[in-house]
């Protein structure tokens, strides 16, 4: 098969297409013939060997893929009501930038109806995660108001739509006007600009002064001080990366007088059942809103998978709205 592969760690080219043997389904696990990959952040700090894969995991980056299903574990198969020809999508901890891909059939959910392959693969990665952490770990109630830090990265137009539609008031910080614009039509109630703009008065302005109940963090860092200077009373502020930086300093007072939680996640090194639960949870309350339009995937550009350094080059840019994709 065709393959995508770190051939060092470094800059965007060094993403090398190759031929690779097409990988073995296990017990539980399908082989899924991917039409298209999804690009997420953590590949490109794999790229540069800074976010290694699990044990076990392939040396492939890919976090994400959508595609057919070619083979299987046959009792598992027949058990989750998948069959050989169905599309599926699927979270996987590596190798889908490739034309064959393994992956816990817990981890496959059918692609929606109406959607393409292209958007289907853009949806596992950030709607796993924004469940895990917005829902789940975060609590997020309807009725309650949701601050995203990034309203326009991948995580940020899956967590504006999903909180919207759960009955959320969502607040977004940006980098450029054309960016808050764009969440402001994904249903984002506020956007601010936080080159021009101080994200903690802002948020505590168009809160009446109250905060956010939860905060979805991927910049950490010095982000997290001011983060707990804006959380509503018993807030929550769940960090998932750390672009700003790994050490922070807060108000430990203003924590425990507020009582607010301070928390955060991984998803990638976590068990199969643990994601596979997430699965279960996005078919039975997510995936009827992608069906029905309610919620739609954002794929700001698609490219040929020999094309990945673009890809990748684009994601660093930080230019995108959305999510990028390889067509294979």
């Amino acid at each position: 098969m065709r393959a995508i592969e770190i051939s060092s760690f470094g800059p965007p080219d060094v993403l090398r297409l190759t031929d690779r043997p097409e990988p073995v389904p296990g017990a539980g696990e399908l082989l899924i013939a991917v039409a298209a990959s999804g690009v997420n952040r953590p590949d490109v700090l794999q790229r540069k060997g800074l976010y290694p894969p699990p044990a076990g995991a392939s040396d492939l980056p890919g976090l994400e893929v959508a595609g057919t299903v070619a083979s299987g574990d046959p009792q598992a198969m027949r058990v989750a009501g998948f069959a050989v020809g169905d599309r599926v999508c699927a979270l996987v901890t590596g190798g889908g930038y490739a034309e064959r891909c393994v992956a816990p059939i817990g981890q496959c959910l059918p692609v929606p109806e109406g959607l393409s392959d292209i958007e289907a693969a853009s949806l596992p990665e950030t709607f796993f995660t924004v469940w895990s952490n917005v829902f789940e770990r975060g609590g997020l109630k309807a009725g309650e108001t949701l601050l995203i830090q990034g309203g326009g990265s991948g995580i940020g137009v899956t967590a504006i739509q999903l909180a919207r539609a759960a009955g959320a008031t969502v607040i977004v910080t940006v980098g450029s006007d054309d960016k808050a614009a764009a969440c402001i039509a994904l249903g984002a109630h506020h956007a601010i600009n936080h080159r021009t703009q101080d994200f903690v008065e802002e948020s505590l302005r168009l809160t009446a002064g109250r905060g956010a109940d939860v905060i979805l963090d991927i910049v950490a860092g010095d982000y997290v001080g001011r983060e707990v200077n804006c959380l509503a009373e018993d807030g929550r502020l769940v960090i998932i990366a750390v672009q700003g930086g790994k050490s922070a300093s807060f108000d430990a007072a203003r924590l425990m007088l507020r009582r607010l939680t301070i928390t955060g996640s991984t998803l990638r090194a976590r068990s199969v059942e643990f994601k596979s639960a997430i699965a279960r949870e996005l078919r039975s309350k997510v995936w009827g809103w992608l069906a029905s339009g309610a919620v739609k995937p954002v794929v700001f550009g698609v490219f040929p998978a020999q094309q990945a350094a673009h890809a990748h080059a684009l994601m660093e840019s930080n230019r995108h709205i959305g999510k990028l994709v390889l067509s294979w």
